[in-house]
């Protein structure tokens, strides 16, 4: 029997090595996950007006343990930014 759980986004990242990033802090803590983006992939690691932004999308009920683990990590990303 297939698991019909609907998929829903919790990170938006700017681009590919970001999303890798919260892909694998996400996997380290046992939360599958996809990345769906609409542009093709790139030797590029950036992004313009959104075009490489790279979605991040995790089951409905593992959607909430995500968000507070990826919140966590732009936290940490910031206070090693203003230091």
């Amino acid at each position: 029997m297939q698991n019909k759980e609907k998929m829903v986004e919790v990170y938006r990242a700017a681009g590919e090595m970001e999303a890798q990033v919260i892909r694998g802090l996400l996997e380290s803590y046992g939360i599958p996950c996809l990345m769906k983006s609409s542009a093709a992939p790139s030797v590029h690691t950036f992004a313009v007006d959104g075009m490489g932004e790279v979605r991040i999308m995790v089951l409905e009920s593992m959607a909430e343990k995500a968000r507070i683990l990826v919140q966590g990590e732009d936290d940490a990303q910031v206070a090693g930014q203003s230091g």
